[in-house]
């Protein structure tokens, strides 16, 4: 009897408990119905951590760490830019889709099971959709952060009423292409938002040309000097040249050049043509001495005797036509040289376009003159002939001239060391292959001062031709002086310390 009844109890229970069994299952899917209508833990979108939010909420999320600025550091400079700025937009659409895709996707009995037994889901992760405008990022580094933030190198300057130059200075340049990986990178990134700029530090660079020309203006302005000089530069590794002449400290054409006495540095020509005669023949010893004399001692009789290995009658004629045969229409020797007891007649007398000028007046000698851009054009060829096996002397007598007659003709240049001019204005040692020249008149004054070079030195080499005239008087030491600081400023214009 007792059994029968303790059978609607245990009904009861069980009842009971499938009720309740049935409450919380309800309970359970009424919660996990409310969940599933948000993304499941763990899931990221774009790396933005979106696991238990609805898709508003995640959606403000991604948007609030995507549009929020990125940080440019350029040096000291700091930046915020807008990712809008720089035309990076993100694919919302996508993601969002891939993202509800992610949330429902799954089995719904799975999913609850899970829900049931607390076991987070496995994690679902959106990968970042956006779009760089790589056009509009490279312009606006340039137009904001290059134009605002990069120094650009400054040159070396000249140092008023000096012949040096202060060193430039390097400058900062910023590397654009680096730039658009590394913020492109940031703009991806949900977490570093910094981009560090990097940058390529240029060169100082040199004064130009035309700062040169300037400096050696000033420099014969403040020397005083109040005759007429002409200067001719030609830099011998880019071609560029220095070419003008002033008359009384006021700039007169060079078109045509205007004409001086040439004095001793016709003596190169008359170098030259021993060799356009003689070629490669063997220069016997004392022809040798006779070139030693004529160079480094600019002695006259072995001018002349040089001239009579070339022809005893006409050698200052075939010196003058071998000038015109490689384009110096300016330059002649209208006779020997002899001396003041035992003066020589004059041969021919030469009109030439610089001595036809009627703006400018120099007084140059019937028997011999130039001009500076004739003497620096044959010192060019030279070089050219003795480094290159170029230039115009080659090109006229090649079958006479070549490289190594060039380089001997450069050697004898070289041995006309006087410590003064152009010489006076370099470091000692350095090699400088020249000739120069002055006159002292019969009324007991230099009148004329010239020195023409090849100048070494490991900035650069270079031509340098200057001839001066004063209808009085060229005080030696003056002159001297200013042959030597323009020498100096050129120098140093090819060998500017660096910092």
């Amino acid at each position: 009897m007792r059994n029968r009844r303790s059978i609607p109890i245990l009904r009861g229970i069980s009842v009971a408990v499938l009720s309740i069994a049935l409450v919380l299952t309800v309970i359970s899917l009424i919660g996990y119905s409310r969940q599933r209508n948000n993304y499941p833990g763990g899931m990221t979108i774009g790396g933005v951590r979106v696991g238990g939010v609805d898709p508003q909420t995640a959606l403000q999320r991604v948007l609030q760490v995507y549009s929020s600025p990125v940080e440019l550091r350029y040096e000291e400079a700091i930046i915020q830019v807008e990712p809008s700025v720089v035309g990076f937009e993100l694919d919302l659409d996508t993601m969002i889709a891939a993202a509800d895709l992610g949330r429902t996707g799954g089995a719904f009995w799975g999913g609850f099971w899970d829900y049931l037994w607390n076991r987070d889901p496995d994690p679902v992760e959106i990968h970042l959709r956006a779009t760089l405008d790589e056009d509009r990022l490279i312009a606006y580094l340039q137009n904001e952060i290059a134009a605002r933030y990069d120094e650009p190198p400054t040159s070396a300057q000249p140092i008023p009423g000096g012949t040096s130059f202060t060193p430039g200075a390097p400058g900062k340049v910023l590397d654009i292409e680096r730039a658009v990986r590394l913020i492109e990178d940031t703009l991806r990134s949900p977490n570093n938002r910094t981009v560090v700029l990097s940058y390529s530090q240029s060169v100082a660079t040199r004064p130009t040309i035309a700062n040169l020309e300037i400096l050696l203006k000033q420099i014969i302005s403040t020397s005083g000097f109040d005759g007429v000089i002409g200067l001719y530069m030609l830099d011998l590794q880019t071609g560029q040249e220095i070419h003008f002449a002033l008359n009384q400290g006021q700039a007169i054409s060079v078109q045509p050049d205007v004409s001086f006495t040439a004095s001793s540095t016709i003596k190169i020509p008359i170098l030259i043509s021993y060799y356009i005669k003689n070629g490669s023949a063997p220069v016997d010893e004392q022809t040798q001495a006779k070139i030693v004399e004529m160079i480094r001692k600019s002695d006259n009789n072995a001018s002349d005797a040089m001239m009579n290995r070339i022809d005893i009658n006409t050698g200052p004629l075939i010196v003058t036509q071998n000038m015109k045969t490689i384009g110096l229409e300016n330059t002649f020797l209208g006779g020997f040289f002899c001396n003041v007891d035992n003066p020589c007649p004059l041969l021919q007398r030469f009109s030439t376009p610089a001595n036809q000028r009627s703006d400018v007046y120099t007084d140059p000698d019937l028997f011999n003159q130039t001009t500076p851009l004739d003497m620096g054009m044959l010192l060019a060829d030279i070089y050219q002939c003795a480094t290159a096996s170029g230039g115009a002397l080659i090109a006229a007598f090649p079958e006479k001239i070549n490289s190594e007659i060039c380089q001997q003709i450069i050697a004898y240049l070289s041995s006309d060391k006087i410590g003064v001019l152009i010489e006076a204005g370099v470091p000692e040692g350095t090699q400088i292959a020249h000739k120069h020249g002055w006159i002292t008149s019969p009324d007991g004054y230099i009148h004329n001062f010239s020195d023409a070079a090849i100048v070494y030195s490991a900035g650069g080499n270079f031509v340098l031709s200057i001839y001066a005239y004063h209808p009085n008087q060229i005080v030696f030491d003056d002159a001297n002086l200013l042959f030597a600081n323009i020498g100096d400023a050129i120098y140093n214009f090819y060998n500017i310390p660096t910092q």
